[in-house]
């Protein structure tokens, strides 16, 4: 089984992007940053946000899934906002993907807030809300179950160091795996953190037995050449001692976001 964790950047690196997750052959794809815009035919947007002026292609969930047809996609928005197309406002949602191998069965799954909640009339003041999304698999191939989760943690203006809500965000995240896994078996945990690699999320995640694979095996940088400020971890997967590792790689090219994609391999 391959899983795939990767920030998509809203698509902006489109071509790479899609060429990338297409040729990646992965079982499960957790993304963060996904667009999805039903009621325009525009294939960019802008997101403005003070002088951030950031393309979003606009239905990238879709694009996504017709490029992927051997998976099923579940589409997890945290918020309804404002894209611009010109000057024109066009209603978008933005959040989580996943995407599993139809060959695997689906057999648990929750999803919810692990900071705030669903803003329907806007993206909503920073820090803006955060969700996760938790899904257990019956692998025919190895015969077992295993539970993978994701989630985009919460950015903070004032940097990736530990806060009340951040740690608030940590404990939603356990209360919520603790739905699905029903432990003794396989877990993986992964997404864009947003949070420095001595947090204490990973104390609040190492209650299931996790261990992070990036810091671990000695990764120093998740992001790449497109990412232009310092402090170079944001990316994580964790995995516990029931996932065999047969490979794990921070994928240094190609490019396809700000972020690097995260590449695990269970034998």
């Amino acid at each position: 089984m391959r899983i795939l964790s990767l920030n998509a950047w809203g698509g902006k690196l489109h071509s790479p992007l899609m060429k990338y997750l297409a040729e990646v052959d992965a079982d499960v794809l957790c993304l963060q940053e996904i667009a999805r815009s039903p009621v325009t035919e525009a294939e960019w947007l802008i997101y403005r946000d003070a002088d951030v002026d950031l393309p979003q292609r606009a239905n990238l969930f879709d694009e996504i899934a017709a490029a992927l047809p051997g998976h099923d996609g579940f589409f997890c928005p945290t918020a309804r906002g404002t894209l611009l197309d010109g000057d024109r406002p066009v209603a978008s949602e933005f959040g989580l993907a996943t995407f599993v191998r139809r060959t695997n069965s689906v057999i648990g799954q929750a999803l919810d807030f692990i900071h705030g909640g669903f803003s329907s009339e806007g993206w909503g003041p920073h820090p803006r809300a955060r969700n996760a999304h938790c899904i257990r698999l019956f692998d025919h191939d190895a015969g077992a179950a295993i539970t993978i989760a994701q989630m985009h943690g919460l950015r903070e203006v004032s940097g990736k160091g530990d806060t009340p809500a951040r740690n608030a965000q940590a404990d939603a995240l356990v209360n919520l795996i603790g739905k699905v896994w029903p432990g003794k078996e396989r877990l993986v945990v992964c997404g864009d953190f947003n949070v420095l690699s001595d947090s204490v999320t990973f104390k609040a995640l190492a209650e299931f037995g996790l261990t992070d694979l990036v810091v671990s095996r000695g990764h120093t940088d998740t992001r790449t050449s497109h990412y232009l400020k310092s402090g170079r971890f944001a990316d994580y997967m964790l995995a516990n001692a029931a996932v065999d590792v047969a490979r794990f790689d921070v994928v240094t090219e190609p490019e396809v976001s700000d972020h690097r994609a995260l590449l695990l391999e269970i034998a």
